[in-house]
Parts: C-alpha cells; structure tokens; sequence
C-alpha cells in the first residue's frame, strides 16, 4: 500500500476523494471497470470520481464504484490550452487527494498536475514521469497481457485489492422499462428472443466482417430458434447494419444510430446471444454475462477479448495477424477465412447451453 502524506499526515489509505481519469473509448471503458471496482474495495469509504468524454459517460454512469461522472468537454468548453486549465480549476475546487490515471495520455497527468492533486499515480508512458508522485513502470511484459489485466496490474501495483476481474454495471428498472418500450414499439415484445448483433467497428473496415455473411449467420439463428436479430452500432455503423438487412430474408430490428448509449446496454441485457466484431458493444455484451461471439481480424484476441465466461472467439491465426492495422494491405485473409458456419456453429454452441 502507498504510503505518503495528503495535505496533512494522514496517509493514501484514509483518502477521502479519488479522480480517475478513464479511457475514451466504449470497450476501453469496460476493461477498466475491475480495476475500478478494486479501488472501491481497496478504499470503500472514499468519494471516487472519474473524469472522461461525453461520449462514454452514460457507461459510467452505470458503474456502481463509481460516485460521481465528471465531463471532460472537449471538444466544447475545455477544449485548448485554455480549456484544460479551466477544467483544472474546476478540479482544483474539489480538492481531491488522489488521481489514478488509467488513460495513458501525457494530458492526463497534466491535468491532474495543475488541478494541484497531491497524488498522481499511472503508467510512466508518453514521456508523463515528471508530473507523476507514483509511476508504475509500463514494461514489455506487461503491454501484452490481456487489457483488463493490464489495468489491474496498475492498481495492484499501488497496493490495491485487484484479484477480481469482475465488471460492475448497474441497470434501473427505468432502464430496463425504456428497452422494454423500445422493442414493442419494433413489434418485439415477450416472449420473443434476440440476437443483437454488432456489425460496424470503430478505426477501420479491418476490423469488419462481411455484411452478408452477417445476414446468413442470423437468418439460420431465425430459422432454427425462432429468434429476432436486432442490429447495434452508432449513426457511422448505419451502412454496415442496412447492407445487413439488405442480405437478409428476415426482417431485422436495426437500432444503429437511433438509441443513446445507456439504452443500448439495457437493450444487449435482454440478448440470448450476441455476435459482433471487435468492438465497444462486445465488451458491454461480455460485461453484461451475454454469451458473446467475438469475431476478430487485424486485432488481437489475447489482448483484448470480451470479459466473462460465455464467450466464443473467431479468429484465424496467420502469419499477418494480428496486424492492427485500420485496412488490410494484402488479401484480407483473416476475416475471408472465416466462413458462415464458423460463426453460425460458434453461436447455435452458446445459444443451446
């Protein structure tokens, strides 16, 4: 356990106020939440507030460890040197006596630097040291280890309690009734089963599987199991969800674009399955306990697969993946090889256990 310090003698196990600093990104967002959850268990009386985009602060807002969402506007009003000094003040104003830095960002530890918190600890990447009071070294080993991991050897490195990998979301009745009237105004109520299924991804076409053989997969779910298929994604995944529909013999529900974030999880908790790329909907499904099929190509399946246990991985090993990169360069072997009947049996396995 640390062991300095805050404005008086009391010592970082008597913090009173925590800031994290999140991720900015939907599955970066769910990756961190065991290592969230273990600085609530590590320090349960304290006022734990974390810092992130608007575009993830619905997501956090379902976190039970989590007391407070605070908003970094930018672009908007903290956006620019002059607004991240204006944010800095407004952090100032709250005192707090420790940031926990799970973005890596040189940014990140600036921030909590001139919002006068008096201890910073994170990962020393990006060149971030000199504004750190506790620096956990980012070594070789540890950028390969699967993402949820890599957040809890942080923590656990601090001295927190980080044995669990569990993922907290919390849903409301009131969440769960907006899904609930969501779906019946679809034409979907009980005792209807669905599929959800996430066909876009975020950085590049790489990361996508092929429309039609989306549509064949939740056609033969339909015609066997009788079920819904339901399509996710943001308004920039909409041209992936229509090319689905177009491909498919039954209709689809396609919610792309139409749903806040909140509303897409309470919609994936009612899912009997979920298939989906790699992407920030796969990791709320995972989260969620949603038997996941997690198609990956250029990106790696170690490092970041789903959380949970009813998970089923697609991915072909090959000489050229996991490549990272945003398009193929070569043939797109890595997602052609994956065919129908490997998603489709992946998915009829998850869906009769």
């Amino acid at each position: 356990m640390l062991k300095i310090a805050v404005r008086t003698s009391r010592r970082i196990e008597e913090t009173r106020s925590i800031l994290i600093r999140g991720t900015n990104w939907i599955g970066d967002v769910v990756m961190t939440l065991p290592a969230i959850a273990a600085l609530r268990r590590t320090f349960p009386q304290a006022r734990i507030s974390i810092l992130v985009k608007p575009w993830v602060a619905d997501l956090l807002d379902l976190c039970p460890d989590v007391d407070e969402v605070i908003v970094y506007r930018s672009p908007g009003n903290h956006a620019g040197f002059g607004g991240l000094l204006q944010l800095a003040g407004e952090l100032r104003e709250q005192r707090f006596d420790a940031a926990v830095l799970l973005q890596n960002a040189i940014e990140a530890a600036l921030i909590a630097f001139l919002a006068r918190i008096p201890i910073r600890a994170g990962y020393n990447s990006d060149g971030r040291g000199l504004f750190l009071t506790h620096s956990v070294k980012r070594t070789r080993a540890v950028r390969r280890i699967p993402q949820v991991d890599y957040y809890l050897e942080m923590v656990r490195t601090l001295g927190c309690d980080a044995d669990s990998r569990e993922a907290h979301l919390a849903l409301t009745a009131k969440d769960r009734g907006r899904a609930a009237e969501i779906l019946q105004s679809r034409g979907i109520n009980p005792p209807s089963e669905i599929v959800g299924i996430a066909p876009g991804a975020t950085y590049g076409a790489a990361k996508k599987w092929f429309p039609d053989r989306f549509a064949a997969v939740a056609d033969r779910l339909a015609d066997e199991f009788g079920v819904r298929v339901v399509l996710f994604g943001s308004a920039a995944d909409r041209e992936s969800t229509m090319t689905v529909c177009s491909h498919a013999r039954h209709r689809m529900t396609d919610l792309a674009g139409e749903t806040t974030l909140r509303e897409a999880v309470a919609l994936i908790s009612r899912c009997r399955l979920f298939i989906s790329n790699d992407s920030g909907l796969m990791h709320v499904a995972g989260a969620l306990g949603i038997p996941t099929v997690a198609i990956f190509g250029s990106t790696n399946p170690v490092t970041t697969s789903p959380m949970g246990e009813n998970n089923f991985i697609v991915h072909k090993d090959l000489p050229c993946s996991p490549c990272l990169k945003t398009t193929c360069p070569k043939d797109f072997a890595c997602m052609d090889l994956i065919g129908v009947e490997d998603v489709y049996g992946a998915a009829r396995c998850l869906i009769t256990r």
